[in-house]
């Protein structure tokens, strides 16, 4: 390893990079303890020194980007600023719409430009055949200026991502338009400036001076006489309306010259704002502003104001708006340094994976990418052998991480000469950092740095993360924000490196090839990788106290986690074109989106794998969606014509477990001894990955913390909180749903992570402190948590009857005269509930009210369908209080409310009724009826109507065979509204609506009667995007629409028996206008399990402790009853052996002596294994393998107590796949 010794710098040097020569060789230039050179090794290829640019591009230059073969070619390979295509040629701009053609086939999404059919049109210069050359004159964030010149004949053409518009300024000619074909002039003449044409059923505009003229209408040739100006543009329009070719005419002379991004993170709401600027230059008239298309990463994630028009692309559909800026808003749900330590494993087994990977010698190529996977490979082990306490294994790793960077980081040999090979070598004419070896033409072609050097980053974050010495930029830091400097440099004045390299601004995702020279434009594959590289910028960034890198880290991670999820996976199912028969794409390019392939290889596994490697700690966004995953992987088997891999099976597991951990584990049992794992990875990440999703499920992104290095886990209905405190003094993180950890200097929440699940204890002493004629008023002795009390709720003859964040609660609106029980239950922040209190009686006292509430005022009809009716009114007063209100019908009573709204079920359609209103009192006092309000339900014949709390919906049938859905928010407006609709079972179809006044519409044409049509709507309020849920109308009929609202019937619930660790429970069964398809049963207020049946075994309890219980029926829209009644079971004193018998297996406890039980497992069918997870008077969990004895699998607990009380649950198989057990309970 090279080691040199290095002069003091002065300290006002306080600068990220040291420009200082050494005593090395003649070339070497210091940062802190580490160098770099800027003589090319011995032997080291290079990148080309020619680059097509003018004088007025200074600096370095900008590669890894839409537009770069304009700098490495003398003209340009296809280029693909969405909706546009382009190419710079001898003769001019080729200019060629894609959007039409937008199609899948089967393994990709064509959109590309061809080499002859991919022509509209190209614009050139009447006074020059053919340009020697293009080069590039100015660029901004996403747009990019070309000088076309031929002695002082020049053309300079600016365009960008996201415009319609292509911009041009002549000198010494005019314009000229080469067409394939004569194109049909829809719009103008030769004497107005502004022509409308189509050519290959594609539509255009071409905007001239005020003033100038056309020559060559009803030619292929058509040449604008400018009239002394010097400008001329033209725009690809989404039709040839004259209206439309008016709007474009409005901005079309406000000429684009400047584009900037700026962004910010919110830490306390978590949320990422990105603002896109666009500066104009107005050539005529006072327009400014323009014209723009948005991608849907973009479109569904910002509040501005859409136009009515669409363009397809590659990516989907690009909604149009107007104007000189825009913001988008996203959520970063955390980033965490590990994994943490929850998993259901073996610690045994993790243990003796770490031991192998310790024994491991690297003899892998020495390149910065495959280096770079070395260094991500042990960077994660390292955090493992920590939680498995392997400290040697971990010093290891960690002191292997520091020997490869800084060899790396140090350009001289011991000798002092330049080494050539592990050396960086900065190349000023492209301003950028090579590292050799290099790969994957990474120096030829300046490919992937943010792939190679992204490994580099996040090792020195572990690095950075316990050791600040070798990080602070006097040492090695500075050659790490070299390295993040080259990749994603955000300061635009930077003398060094461009402006955010690999990153495109606009599309939102990352791109690999330097030099963009391809025909289908730029590519990006592995954007796993490209989150690889952002995940360690943010653990850099905070573990150096950067906040402005961290920042800059989260921008990038957030965004390119939604372009992910919009345009590799989507997850919406809305992006990927019909006939793409791909659920996953593996690789973007600029013309096509490829779903069949990688660069070396169309196996199937590697397709899909490609785009998930390296499994790391800021992986945890390929959980978000696991019914994604599913669609995913099922697609991958097959694909590959089952489950039988033939490479990265670990990784296969890894992404199974997001949605199936335990048919992942099955799978990695029965190859546990003879798999090999991909490279990158270890057989330690694979078993703990799994484990971990297996024990705290998947990120829930409805969640936020105040804090950036966090992550909120679910699995069924309990939330994991993870944080990890980056600093040095204790931390306390604020979840945004209420939650609140306190996170202590340099570590992970208590247990590494570890959910709290400890419950608060019972309130106790609860006493009536006074009675009103309608109230009662209690308070109890407070209760005591592990974290903290977070309030409590009071239930009153067992119904929630309201919480306190206090010790005191008063009950208002009850009966006079009339006895309620009440009980208290404590809650913590991790939802944990007490026991409930003892209960105690409090009667009301007698009342002498006689005075009613006042009458009901401005009853109105707030809505109506087919069979309901919606009324409100203004509250009434009482001298006492108003409880409630009875709302009658015709003169009878429909139905009772404690608010002032109330809607009326199951009436007839096209029928006419009136309600009356009666307010009460807790003396039962009465006011007098509301004056009398006539409703009229609708017909349902010619339309209907569906009312939801966020927005009503309205179906119209317009004629014999269309029908006008009409969708209107109600709470606020909406950025976009989606509309997705089968008939009669075909294919789904997603579509954008029609914004018409605060409603948007679609029609849906060519229907016949009796057509059932399945439609859901995608929305927004505010910032957040949300699905209504599904609905059904009937064409011809009006019938459905209306989604199911009535709860199933109350259940009486009963207790039919018990044990000294169960309880029976049994109950009557509840009816639903549509069908019960289920019960949940309540444990003193939790969920504890639920069934299709009318009874239920409560399992796993302690002996002599009293439960209640409760339950609730459901329907299939997801409806449920009321509580049943509360029933309150006492379990039995513990007698002789414990035994548990389910239908596949049966446990037994036998107390062996005060300080040992012996635990017996006996699986009806055989099991592969049998591994038994336990806690000791809420201690640590403990995972250990049992022995097999004869079909009974057997282990010992020892150490126990008298009293002592176990917690534990098996992991078991039947057949192949492996199963978790339910947690049980034992005292000993």
């Amino acid at each position: 390893m090279k080691k040199i010794s290095m002069i003091l710098l002065s300290l006002s040097l306080i600068l990220v990079v040291f420009p200082l020569t050494s005593l090395g060789f003649n070339g070497e230039v210091n940062v802190g303890q580490g160098s770099y050179s800027e003589v090319l090794p011995p032997g080291a290829t290079n990148i080309q020194s020619a680059i097509y640019k003018t004088s007025n591009v200074t600096g370095p230059m900008p590669t890894n980007d839409w537009w770069s073969s304009t700098a490495f070619q003398a003209y340009s390979e296809r280029q693909y600023p969405h909706p546009l295509a382009v190419w710079n040629r001898s003769n001019g701009l080729r200019i060629f719409n894609p959007s039409p053609e937008i199609e899948g086939l089967n393994g990709f999404i064509k959109g590309w430009m061809g080499e002859t059919d991919g022509n509209d049109f190209t614009v050139g210069h009447s006074n020059v055949g053919a340009f020697p050359d293009t080069r590039v004159d100015s660029y901004s964030d996403w747009f990019v200026t070309n000088l076309f010149a031929s002695g002082s004949n020049t053309m300079k053409v600016s365009y960008g991502h996201g415009s319609p518009y292509v911009y041009f300024t002549y000198s010494g000619g005019n314009p000229r338009l080469t067409f394939p074909a004569t194109p049909s002039v829809w719009s103008g003449n030769a004497n107005s400036p502004v022509l409308g044409i189509t050519i290959n059923n594609r539509h255009y505009a071409l905007f001239g001076p005020s003033g100038s003229t056309w020559s060559g209408i009803g030619s292929s040739t058509l040449t604008n006489n400018l009239n002394g100006s010097d400008y001329f543009s033209v725009a690809a329009l989404p039709d040839n309306s004259v209206a439309t070719l008016n709007k474009y005419t409005q901005y079309a002379y406000s000429h684009v010259t400047d584009t900037l991004v700026t962004w910010s993170y919110n830490e306390n709401t978590s949320q990422v704002t990105t603002t896109y600027t666009y500066t104009t230059n107005q050539k005529e008239g006072s327009q400014t502003g323009t014209i723009f298309a948005l991608y849907p990463h973009q479109w569904k994630n910002t509040s501005k104001s859409l136009l009515s028009y669409t363009y397809d692309s590659v990516r989907g559909m690009m909604k149009v708006a107007e104007g000189d800026s825009f913001q988008t808003n996203m959520t970063f749900n955390g980033v965490i340094p590990a994994i943490p330590d929850l998993g259901t494993y073996d610690m045994n087994v993790l243990a003796g994976y770490v031991n192998e990977a310790e024994g491991e010698v690297y003899s892998g190529l020495i390149d910065t990418y495959w280096v770079g996977k070395r260094l991500g490979k042990i960077t994660t082990l390292a955090t493992i052998a920590d939680q498995v306490g392997d400290t040697s294994a971990a010093n290891q790793f960690r002191n292997e991480i520091k020997d490869r960077l800084e060899d790396w980081f140090t350009a001289s040999e011991p000798g002092g000469n330049l080494g050539s090979t592990e050396v960086f070598y900065y190349n000023d004419n492209w301003g950028t950092m090579f590292g050799y070896p290099d790969s994957y033409g990474s120096v030829t072609d300046l490919n992937d740095h943010h792939f190679h050097y992204g490994y580099f980053i996040r090792s020195a974050a572990e690095i950075a993360r316990l050791d600040s010495n070798w990080s602070s930029t006097s040492n090695w830091g500075g050659m790490v924000d070299l390295l993040i400097r080259d990749i994603a440099s955000d300061d635009r004045n930077d003398n060094m490196f461009p402006f955010l390299r690999n990153f495109d601004i606009y599309a939102g995702h990352s791109w690999a090839s330097g030099n963009a020279n391809f025909g289908d434009g730029n590519n990006n594959e592995s954007s796993s990788e490209g989150m690889n590289a952002w995940t360690g910028m943010i653990l850099w960034g905070e573990a150096t106290g950067d906040t402005a890198l961290r920042d800059l880290g989260i921008y990038l991670y957030t965004t390119e986690m939604n372009a992910i999820n919009e345009y590799w996976f989507d997850v919406s199912g809305e992006n990927h074109h019909d006939g793409f028969n791909r659920e996953t794409a593996s690789m973007l390019w600029g013309g096509k989106t490829v779903g069949d392939g990688v660069w070396w290889t169309g196996n199937p596994e590697e397709i899909h794998g490609i785009n998930w490697l390296p499994f790391q700690s800021g992986s945890l966004y390929l959980t978000q969606f696991p019914a994604y995953t599913e669609l995913n992987y099922n697609a991958l088997i097959s694909e590959n014509g089952g489950t039988n891999w033939d490479a990265w099976e670990d990784l296969i597991w890894m992404y199974r477990a997001i949605e199936d951990p335990a048919d992942a584990l099955s799978q990695y049992n029965a190859r546990a001894n003879v798999f090999t794992p991909e490279a990158g990875n270890s057989k330690a990440n694979m078993y703990h990955w799994i484990h971990n999703l297996n024990a705290i499920g998947t990120i829930d992104i409805s969640i936020t913390a105040d804090y950036p290095l966090y992550a909120v886990f679910k699995k069924g209905n309990t939330m994991t909180y993870i944080a990890y405190n980056m600093s040095n003094s204790v931390k306390t993180v604020n979840f945004s749903d209420g939650t609140s950890i306190v996170v202590q200097p340099n570590s992970f929440n208590i247990g590494n992570g570890q959910a709290d699940t400890i419950p608060p204890s019972q309130p106790t002493n609860v006493t009536v402190t006074g009675t009103t004629s309608s109230s009662v008023s209690l308070s109890w002795n407070a209760s005591t948590d592990n974290v903290g009390v977070t309030g409590y709720d009071v239930y009153r003859d067992g119904s929630l009857a309201g919480s306190s964040s206090t010790t005191s609660f008063i009950d208002n609106g009850l009966l006079a005269s009339t006895t309620y029980t009440y009980t208290v239950v404590a809650k913590d922040g991790a939802g944990n509930t007490s026991i409930p209190s003892s209960s105690v009686q409090g009667t009301t006292d007698q009342s002498n009210d006689q005075t009613p509430p006042s009458q009901p005022e401005n009853v109105a009809v707030t809505g109506a369908t087919s069979d309901s009716i919606s009324l409100s009114w203004s509250a009434s007063t009482d001298n006492e209080g108003v409880t409630g209100y009875e709302v009658y019908r015709d003169g009878s009573l429909a139905g009772t409310s404690a608010t002032p709204s109330y809607t009326d079920t199951g009436l007839t359609a096209n029928t006419t009724y009136s309600y009356t209103i009666v307010a009460k009192d807790a003396a039962g006092n009465s006011s007098t009826a509301s004056s009398a309000v006539q409703a009229t339900t609708s017909d349902v014949g010619s339309g209907n109507v569906i009312i939801e709390n966020d927005y009503t919906i309205e179906m119209v049938e317009t004629n014999a065979n269309s029908a006008l859905f009409k969708f209107t928010p109600t709470s606020g407006t909406s950025n976009f509204v989606d509309f997705h609709y089968k008939v009669n079972n075909g294919g789904q179809i997603n579509v954008g609506t029609v914004y018409n006044g605060g409603v948007w519409e679609y029609t849906i044409p060519g229907l016949s009667q009796g057509d059932v049509i399945d439609f859901w709507y995608t929305y927004t309020i505010g910032t957040p995007a949300y699905n209504s849920p599904d609905y059904q109308f009937t064409f011809g009929s009006g019938g459905g629409g209306q989604p199911d609202t009535t709860p199933p019937t109350t259940p009486s619930l009963s207790s039919t028996g018990q044990s000294d660790t169960t309880v029976d429970l049994s109950w009557s069964a509840s009816t639903d206008n549509v069908g019960v398809t289920g019960y949940k049963v309540y444990r003193n207020g939790s969920e504890v399990g639920s069934t299709s049946t009318t009874s239920f075994q409560d399992t796993g309890l302690s002996s002599s402790t009293t439960y209640n219980y409760n339950v609730r029926a459901l329907d299939a829209a997801g409806n449920e009853s009321g509580s049943s009644n509360i029933v309150t079971v006492t379990t039995d004193a513990p007698s002789g052996n414990t035994i548990i018998v389910t239908d596949d297996y049966t446990i037994e406890i036998q107390s062996l002596n005060s300080t040992s039980a012996l635990f017996m497992f006996t699986p009806n069918t055989g099991s592969n294994f049998v591994d038994l997870h336990y806690i000791v008077d809420n201690g640590g969990q403990l995972n250990v393998a049992t022995s097999n004895n004869g079909g009974t699998w057997e282990y010992t607990v020892n150490g126990l107590n008298p009293g002592s009380h176990v917690d534990f649950f098996y992991t078991f198989t039947i057949g192949t796949p492996a199963y978790d057990t339910p947690s049980y309970g034992y005292d000993h």
